[in-house]
């Protein structure tokens, strides 16, 4: 898929996401988001920053690390969401916003359980 082409795996494209949408975010949230520990996250960052993907923002504390998305990390984005987004239009062919929605309900009811299971 697009993800390849640009050198990414899912966990990076993950962030991709994430501070598409939301702007920038500190590690912990990112981690938060993944749900994943933070040197996981610092790792991740690490190598998307090495990549011109992620710049960081200045913050006035020093201990918190806060990134964003680089000009060029905002156009490979827009250019890898074309392609899931007709990819997505291609699978859910046929599937009603309806039946699209009862089963985002239950894949979440069953990641809940799943998590209710490793505590």
């Amino acid at each position: 898929m697009e993800l390849s082409k640009h050198n990414l795996f899912r966990a990076q494209w993950s962030i991709l996401y994430y501070l598409f949408n939301e702007g920038s975010a500190t590690l912990v949230g990112l981690s938060n988001y993944l749900g994943v520990e933070k040197p996981t996250v610092t790792r991740t960052i690490n190598k998307l920053e090495e990549m011109g993907y992620l710049e960081p923002v200045p913050t006035k504390d020093k201990r918190e690390k806060r990134m964003q998305l680089t000009e060029i990390g905002k156009r490979i984005y827009l250019e890898v969401r074309v392609t899931i987004d007709e990819f997505e239009q291609e699978i859910l062919k046929g599937i009603t916003e309806e039946e699209l929605q009862e089963g985002i309900r239950l894949m979440s009811e069953i990641r809940k359980n799943l998590m209710q299971q490793g505590e």
